[in-house]
């Protein structure tokens, strides 16, 4: 309901608001949003739950919110209808305040759900403040049981909320960032409407085309080029992305003479998509979005897969140094100094929240 807030008004029976369409009164109730989420039959259904900006400063209101979403919780339980096929995971409240977030942590885990989710974060609040809220709620969640935090997030969010003890995210950003030309790498995030990008011929994630040369420029395109390939990888490790954009695996229809005649199509599979011709589609042609959208989903589930199975592997804490040292090869010595992979020019410095995040859960990035 966070996005409807302005429009809302909370009671103890439900969700009061306007249509956005036409200012027409509606309700929403636990019992009608279960009554909803079972008849699409997802295999997942949250719980509907009172939810207060995160950086609000009203500690009553946060309150109230706690309590009305466990009461919430139970009246949607008792409205579950296919508590077989469906898992109904709470949600946990309480802002920023620890000690309301202890106590929905408790009285959501008597209620024994499938799942827990942990809202009201990602709404403006500082990532130390984040940090502390998630490393809180997962002391006190069962082991047993997935972990969902909600609205989240970037590639460094999901690797630290991991850390901390999180299994589930989601988040519009990486399909958002798409439409407005951007693409995730483990370098950075780059745009690609940048003309920096008009004369590199690689894929998305850095990988030379095959059959596309990178030489034979005019001096002028030579300086271009020069330029947007300064914007790269380090050398020693470059990203494979599976992309179907990124690994040519995208099909098209190109039916000859003979097949148009027949009715018939002959399928081919594209050449990986350059970063120069993604350059020319951001922002005049809805393709262009599309196969952003389609990298940049690939590469979070690739993330996340590669994190899953570090984890099984027991080299998780190598995998996060590996993956936070490429984003931001920028890091903070023990000395205070700043240091930098000469051979990345994107990345940022190591923001220190994810430095002491990970501390805490024993994790030393700069440690051999």
């Amino acid at each position: 309901m966070v996005s409807l807030l302005k429009l809302a008004k909370i009671t103890e029976d439900g969700v009061r608001f306007e249509s956005p369409h036409d200012g027409t009164p509606m309700l929403l109730t636990p019992e009608a949003s279960m009554s909803l989420q079972n008849s699409i039959a997802s295999d997942i259904a949250m719980q509907l739950d009172d939810v207060v900006s995160v950086t609000s400063k009203d500690r009553a209101r946060m309150e109230e919110a706690c309590h009305r979403s466990v009461r919430w919780l139970d009246r949607c339980i008792a409205a579950h209808k296919c508590q077989d096929i469906q898992n109904l995971f709470c949600i946990v409240q309480g802002g920023l305040d620890l000690e309301l977030r202890k106590w929905c942590c408790e009285e959501m885990v008597k209620r024994d759900t499938p799942g827990v989710a942990i809202g009201g974060l990602a709404g403006g609040e500082e990532k130390r403040e984040f940090c502390k809220v998630v490393d809180i709620c997962t002391s006190l969640l069962p082991a047993d049981k997935p972990r969902y935090v909600m609205g989240v997030g970037y590639p460094e969010d999901f690797l630290v909320a991991i850390a901390l003890g999180i299994d589930m995210f989601d988040c519009v950003w990486p399909t958002r960032t798409a439409r407005f030309g951007n693409a995730i790498t483990p370098y950075g995030t780059i745009n690609l409407k940048n003309a920096t990008f008009s004369h590199d011929f690689r894929t998305i994630s850095g990988h030379p085309v095959p059959g596309i040369s990178q030489s034979g420029f005019s001096s002028s395109e030579s300086g271009k080029f020069a330029e947007s390939t300064a914007v790269q990888s380090p050398s020693d490790k470059i990203f494979h992305c599976g992309c179907p954009a990124c690994s040519g695996s995208l099909i098209r229809s190109e039916p000859d003479d003979q097949s148009r005649l027949e009715g018939a199509e002959q399928h081919k599979r594209t050449p990986p998509i350059t970063r120069a011709f993604l350059h020319h589609l951001a922002g005049k042609e809805t393709v262009g979005a599309h196969l952003l959208t389609m990298h940049n989903l690939s590469y979070i589930m690739n993330l996340t897969k590669r994190a899953r199975d570090a984890i099984i592997l027991d080299q998780f804490p190598k995998f996060l140094k590996e993956e936070l040292k490429m984003r931001f090869p920028r890091s903070i010595s023990a000395d205070g100094k700043s240091s930098k992979d000469a051979d990345n020019n994107l990345g940022e410095q190591m923001p220190e929240w994810i430095v002491g995040a990970l501390k805490g859960v024993g994790v030393d990035l700069f440690a051999d």
